[in-house]
């Protein structure tokens, strides 16, 4: 048992992943850029992906039991700030996201991400039986539920959606029971039709969304065009694409937010199922390397942290793939270390920084 972490300790395997993963995305983002006005966005995400790197490497030499003994101040700080947003946040597209910190735009609600996935390690970890009680789940929804509904005031439903997969699997590491599960499964099943007849206080592109992912062909210049030419783009890379910059839906600008929400349209047009599985295959290869680092960890918080990260992670993963082919409704969730973006890159990073600081004091005492 070594006093302190080495850097040998840190997982090369999965940087080696994760590097594979954004050299990807910077290619796909080159490409579907080049020949638009927003040529040279690739640059500005090295820029995003060597920030992510450096707080990833800091966040790792931070004892874990550190924040997690802060968690109830970085919890309230975290609420804090998307009040704060709602009150002074900047507006784009009808949302209020942002707040400017040195004329650098960045949405508050990533980084709570990352709160929550603290808090939750913590909560769990302190849970000592074998079953979570109903009062034990009550407390878990309601760490989650204040700072979803004030994201989802944002309004932003895409990033509220991706506080429950921290919740739901740290219930089930920590034992909840199968009556519960199907106790919720019956509610929501009673409350759908609720749910259904609440659509109409969404927001109107909301509501567009919604119905456009179920009859997306009637409104195809219009709530249906997103996912129609998503649609298209993947369907004409066949198996082998058409090759890297030959994307004709890319490369003339069909493809809406290609170097972003929809860039593994953009992927699958210009190098087919074959790129596609390959991204696919790299992303699983991710996921299975963070399980093995949360067997690895030395308590239950290490490990509920890690398992935190790989839920929020395979979630983004899933939904993004399941919403360029239609089978979801678009909710903005990027893919994660290839979409355009500041918040969302350094995000995932300082989550990788959790994991890295849970393996790398894996044999210190």
């Amino acid at each position: 048992m070594r006093n302190r972490p080495h850097v040998s300790d840190l997982d090369w395997w999965l940087m080696a992943i994760v590097s594979a993963i954004c050299a990807l995305g910077v290619l796909e983002i080159y490409s579907s850029t080049r020949n638009s006005a927003m040529a040279g966005m690739q640059w500005r995400q090295l820029l995003w992906l060597g920030l992510g790197l450096i707080l990833m490497l800091i966040l790792s030499r931070i004892d874990y039991h550190t924040l997690l003994d802060q968690a109830p101040v970085i919890y309230l700080v975290g609420i804090g700030a998307l009040v704060l947003v709602l009150g002074m946040g900047h507006s784009h597209f009808g949302a209020k996201r942002w707040v400017a910190i040195a004329g650098v735009p960045l949405q508050v609600s990533e980084f709570v991400k990352l709160i929550i996935i603290v808090v939750l390690a913590r909560f769990f970890a302190e849970v000592r039986t074998d079953r979570l009680s109903l009062v034990d789940l009550a407390k878990a929804a309601a760490l989650v539920g204040v700072p979803a509904v004030l994201i989802l005031m944002q309004p932003d439903l895409g990033t509220a959606m991706t506080l429950a997969p921290v919740a739901l699997v740290g219930a089930f590491l920590a034992g909840i029971h199968w009556k519960h599960i199907a106790a919720a499964l019956v509610l929501c099943a009673a409350l759908a039709p609720i749910g259904w007849h609440m659509r109409n206080h969404l927001k109107p592109y909301q509501q567009q969304r919604l119905e456009t992912f179920l009859r997306p062909e009637e409104s195809p210049q219009k709530a249906g065009y997103q996912v129609l030419q998503s649609e298209i783009a993947v369907g004409s890379g066949g198996f082998w694409g058409k090759g890297f910059g030959k994307g004709s839906q890319n490369q003339l600008g069909f493809v809406p937010v290609r170097y972003s929400d929809f860039i593994l349209a953009a992927l699958a047009e210009e190098l087919g199922f074959a790129g596609v599985f390959v991204t696919l295959a790299l992303y699983l290869a991710l996921l299975l390397r963070l399980s093995e680092n949360a067997q690895k960890a030395k308590d239950r918080a290490g490990m509920f942290l890690v398992m935190g990260v790989s839920s929020i992670l395979g979630f983004h993963v899933l939904v993004n793939a399941a919403m360029v082919i239609g089978y979801m409704p678009v909710t903005g969730i990027p893919l994660p270390l290839m979409s355009y973006g500041g918040s969302a890159t350094v995000f995932v990073f300082m989550a990788l920084g959790l994991v890295m600081n849970v393996r790398m004091r894996r044999f210190v005492n």
